[in-house]
C-alpha cells in the first residue's frame, strides 16, 4: 500500500483544525500539509449540529481567529454565520484546497528509525484503508463523539407514542409548529433550544433535574457598536477581543474568589427579567457555585422573555416514567408532550478513539502528561488542541498554534527532526487534565490525559497565564528531547 507523505498531517476540519493549518500556512508556507476529515464536508460542530437555533455561548470577538476579524455586528452569532465565517477563512488562507474528506484516521505509528508518522484512515465513502506519512501529526477533532450523543435510559420510554429527538441527531424534517414539547436538559442546547422553538410551537416546556446559572447579554456588544463608529474593523476588532477576555477573567476570578456574592447577583439579574413572584430560587438557583460549572448564555435574553410571553416554562423534577403521551414526574404531576427533545449533552472522546504507537508500544492516552497545553509526554512530533472550558474555545486554539509553529520553526534553525516531551523528575504530582463538574466531563475524565504541577506541564483554564506562558515559552529545556536529522539518517544507514 502506497502512503501519501506531507510534512504535517492536520486531523479534522472543524474550528481548531481550520484555525491551526490557516497559522501553519501564514508561518511556514514552504510546508506540505494535509487535512483528514471524517465528514464529508468541513465546519465540524456548526455543521454537525443542526438543531434550531444553534449558536455559539461564546462571544465572537474571543470565538473568532486572532488573525481574521469577526465582521458582523452580532457579537453572540448563530451556526450558519459562523460556518460561513470559518469556511471563508479557509478559503481566505488556501487551506480549503488542502482538506481529505471522509477519511477517518483510526491509527497512527510513530518510528524512531525513520523519523515519521504513519496512520491509517478509512474512507466513509467505501470503507477502503489508506496510509499517510508524515513528520508532524496535529490532532484537532474537538473532544466529543461526533457519531453518538450521550442518552441516559429512561423509563418508559418505549411506550411513549410522541417523537423523540436528540439534537445532535436533529431530523430535517421535524415539524413542532403548534406542538406541545418538553426538552429535557438545562445546559446550552436546552437554553437555546426552548426560546426557539416557543414563538412556533404550542408551548415548550425546560425540564431539568437541577438548574444552571443563566446569563443574559446583548446579541450585538455595546462597546464594539460604538467603536464600529469611530475606527477602522482592524483596530476596533482586538480592542473590543481584549475587554471581553477581561471581562470574561474577572468574572471567573471573582466567582472562584466570592462564590457566594456572585451567586447573589447572578440570580437577582435573573429575577429582574422574570414575572413578579416567579420562584427563581427554584428554577435558576443552582445547587453548585458559579463556574463550578460553565455559565450558560442567553442572547437578549430570549429565554426569559419567553416565559414572560407564557410560550415556555421551567420544571424542575426528575423524571418518574415516560407515558404514552409524555412524562410523569416524581412529584407525581404529567407533563403532556408531541414531541420530546433529550439535550442530554455528549459522549466524549479523547483524541477520537485513535489507536496511537510509538515504535509499535501502544499508547495509552489516560497515562501520557500534558506539556504546553498541546503536547503529550513520550509521543515524538505530536499535538493537540484542546480549548478553553471558561472561555472561548478558539482562543486556545490561537495560541497553541503559536506555540507549535514557534517550535517547528526552532527545529528548522537548529536541523532538529523530531521532539518528544519527557518528564524529567518522576517525584511530579499528577492528576487528570479535566477538573470541571460538569456530568458530561466527570462521565469521562478517566480517559483523558493528565497534567502535573509544574508550568509546563499544567493545564490551566486561563487565557492570560497561557498568553504569557506559552508566547515566551523556551524550547532548549531538559523537558523537550531533541533529535537530529543526521542522526536519524545515519542510524537509517547503518
Amino acid at each position: 500500500m502506497s502512503a501519501k507523505h506531507v510534512d504535517v498531517l492536520i486531523v479534522g476540519a472543524g474550528m481548531s483544525g481550520i484555525g491551526v493549518a490557516c497559522h501553519l500556512r501564514r508561518t511556514h508556507p514552504d510546508r506540505s500539509y494535509a487535512i483528514l476529515e471524517a465528514r464529508e464536508v468541513s465546519g465540524g460542530t456548526w455543521d454537525l449540529f443542526r438543531y434550531p437555533g444553534i449558536r455559539s455561548d461564546s462571544d465572537m470577538h474571543t470565538f473568532g481567529f486572532g488573525f481574521r476579524p469577526w465582521e458582523s455586528e452580532d457579537s453572540i452569532a448563530d451556526g450558519p454565520a459562523i460556518l460561513k465565517y470559518l469556511r471563508e477563512t479557509a478559503v481566505e488562507y488556501g487551506v480549503d484546497q488542502h482538506i481529505i474528506y471522509q477519511r477517518k484516521l483510526v491509527a497512527a505509528d510513530w518510528s524512531s528509525e525513520r523519523g515519521i508518522w504513519t496512520v491509517e484512515a478509512v474512507r466513509q465513502d467505501n470503507g477502503e484503508t489508506e496510509q499517510y506519512t508524515c513528520n508532524f501529526l496535529l490532532m484537532n477533532t474537538g473532544y466529543y463523539q461526533h457519531d453518538s450523543g450521550y442518552q441516559p435510559e429512561f423509563a418508559g420510554r418505549d411506550r411513549y407514542r410522541g417523537e423523540f429527538v436528540h439534537p445532535q441527531f436533529w431530523p430535517e424534517e421535524l415539524d413542532y409548529a403548534g406542538k406541545k414539547v418538553v426538552v429535557i436538559g438545562s445546559g446550552a442546547t436546552a437554553v437555546t433550544l426552548v426560546p426557539t422553538m416557543a414563538g412556533t410551537a404550542e408551548h415548550v416546556t425546560m425540564l431539568q433535574r437541577s438548574p444552571t446559572y443563566i446569563v443574559a447579554q446583548p446579541k450585538q456588544d455595546p462597546l464594539d457598536r460604538a467603536l464600529r463608529k469611530v475606527l477602522p474593523l482592524s483596530v476596533s476588532y482586538p480592542i473590543v477581543k481584549w475587554a471581553n477576555i477581561l471581562k470574561q477573567v474577572a468574572i471567573y476570578k471573582s466567582s472562584k474568589a466570592m462564590p457566594r456574592v456572585i451567586r447573589k447577583g447572578l440570580i437577582r439579574m435573573v429575577a429582574k427579567q422574570l414575572p413578579k413572584g416567579y420562584d427563581v430560587e427554584t428554577d435558576f438557583g443552582p445547587r453548585y457555585n458559579p463556574w463550578d460549572q460553565r455559565l450558560c448564555l442567553v442572547p437578549d435574553g430570549d429565554l426569559f422573555r419567553s416565559i414572560r410571553n407564557g410560550q415556555a416554562s421551567v420544571v424542575t423534577d426528575q423524571i418518574d416514567t415516560f407515558t404514552e403521551n409524555g412524562i410523569r414526574l416524581r412529584s407525581g404531576k404529567e407533563l403532556e408532550a408531541d414531541i420530546v427533545v433529550s439535550a442530554t449533552g455528549l459522549n466524549m472522546s479523547a483524541l477520537s478513539g485513535i489507536r496511537a504507537s510509538v515504535d509499535g508500544v501502544p499508547v495509552d492516552v489516560s497515562k501520557v502528561v500534558v506539556y504546553r497545553d498541546t503536547m503529550a509526554s513520550g509521543v515524538p512530533n505530536f499535538a493537540f488542541t484542546f480549548g478553553y472550558i471558561n472561555s472561548s474555545w478558539t482562543l486556545k486554539v490561537d495560541l497553541t498554534a503559536d506555540f507549535i509553529c514557534r517550535l517547528m520553526k526552532h527545529m528548522d534553525e537548529h536541523g532538529y527532526h523530531s521532539v518528544v516531551p519527557q518528564i524529567t523528575d518522576p517525584s511530579m504530582k499528577l492528576r487528570r487534565m479535566l477538573d470541571f463538574k460538569a456530568g458530561y466531563m466527570e462521565r469521562s475524565a478517566q480517559q483523558f490525559p493528565l497534567q502535573g504541577d509544574r508550568r509546563q506541564w499544567q493545564v490551566r483554564m486561563s487565557y492570560l497565564s497561557d498568553y504569557r506562558a506559552l508566547r515566551a515559552a523556551k524550547f532548549d529545556v531538559p523537558e523537550l528531547g531533541f533529535s537530529a536529522r543526521k542522526k536519524l539518517q545515519a542510524k537509517a544507514e547503518a
